[in-house]
């Protein structure tokens, strides 16, 4: 009889065991899901486009704007069209026309854009869209 107040003793003690665990398990694996989870997350942030204007400069006499652009992300991206107030301008860089790959963190692509004229004091927005669609804008202002 003493035997078997024993063993009942001990199965209880045994439940708390247990229960420990099981929880560490359910915790171990919530935090293997999470951390698939936030992985899979971050690889989307990881391949970024990103430009940098520089160098913005006016022909006044002309019809031409020059600027440099830098590929600021971390993934190469490739130009495929440049509008000056959202109409379509005729481009040559130093190289190549359109379209141009730009390496990331490479030294910055000077472009040339031809517009109908450029007025002195006149606002331009630049905008760049890349092959993804991602557009990206740059307000100058030329020269008086």
């Amino acid at each position: 009889m003493k035997t078997l107040r024993k063993i009942r003793k001990n199965t209880k003690a045994l439940s708390p065991v247990v229960a420990s665990i099981i929880l560490i398990a359910v915790t171990v694996a919530v935090s293997i899901a999470v951390a698939a989870w936030m992985g899979a997350l971050t690889v989307g942030f990881m391949d970024t486009e990103q430009v940098a204007y520089s160098a913005v400069s006016f022909d006044v006499d002309g019809e031409t704007i020059q600027f440099n652009l830098k590929n600021t992300g971390t993934s190469p991206l490739t130009i495929s069209y440049i509008y000056v107030n959202d109409a379509s301008a005729t481009v040559t860089t130093g190289y190549d026309a359109l379209p141009v790959t730009l390496e990331p963190n490479a030294d910055p692509t000077t472009f040339n854009v031809t517009i109908s004229a450029v007025v002195a004091g006149g606002n331009y927005q630049i905008k760049v869209v890349t092959s993804k669609n991602n557009p990206f804008m740059y307000t100058a202002v030329a020269p008086s």
